[in-house]
């Protein structure tokens, strides 16, 4: 995906959207993944499993895991036979088992052990793609990516910050609109909103810290 162009907004546009990421910021200032992880290697393999997962599950199994394989080859000590106990309380576990094993051989092989910290190396290891790639080099804090998950779509949309139909467009709209200072930090408000306060079924419009900048509340009151 090209970088993308900062779009052009009306005056009033601009500041409801900086005042918005402005009230996220001044609430939590420096958010951060709630995968647990200890190095880039644990970080890389947490997001990987957490696909179609939820963090708690995620975070559950794999405190055992990297408690016994936080390294390249600690892993492929366990291999897949070894591997597979720790996460099969996990959505799609034989196949993450292996694109585990698989990423940590090609680690060991290619790059001394250690996590490439960059979008193209991380999206050519097995199990890696543009999603997890943007939240293993947003996390630390290595480049700006906005990872769009169900969470952020569903706020960008109720937002009125996109009307991009696939993760990527949102993506797109979301780096041309977000504040630059507040492009690291963007990702990790909006999905920690979606999972607290913009719910799926029933948002919390009254309790929300943005409820008055937000389009879509009406749709929502009294539901």
């Amino acid at each position: 995906m090209s970088p993308p162009r900062r779009k052009r907004l009306s005056p009033a546009e601009k500041a409801r959207i900086q005042e918005i990421f402005d009230r996220f910021a001044a609430r939590t200032d420096h958010p951060r993944t709630e995968l647990e992880f200890h190095n880039p290697y644990t970080l890389v393999v947490a997001v990987a499993l957490s696909a179609q997962a939820t963090d708690k599950s995620v975070n559950k199994a794999t405190q055992k895991l990297f408690a016994v394989a936080d390294t390249p080859q600690k892993m492929l000590d366990l291999g897949v036979e070894g591997l597979t106990p720790f996460i099969q309380s996990i959505g799609l576990y034989r196949t993450k088992a292996r694109n585990v094993v698989a990423l940590s051989q090609i680690l060991v092989d290619q790059h001394g052990g250690e996590v490439p910290l960059n979008r193209e190396a991380l999206q050519a290891l097995p199990g890696v793609g543009r999603k997890t790639a943007s939240v293993v080099l947003n996390e630390l804090d290595i480049e700006p990516a906005i990872a769009v998950d169900t969470h952020v779509y569903r706020v960008a949309h109720r937002l009125k910050l996109s009307a991009g139909k696939t993760p990527d467009a949102v993506e797109r709209d979301l780096m041309a609109i977000v504040p630059a200072p507040y492009l690291t930090r963007a990702h990790h408000w909006l999905i920690l909103h979606g999972r607290y306060a913009c719910v799926a079924r029933k948002p919390k419009c009254g309790d929300c810290l943005v409820a008055d900048l937000c389009p879509s509340r009406e749709l929502f009151l009294g539901a």
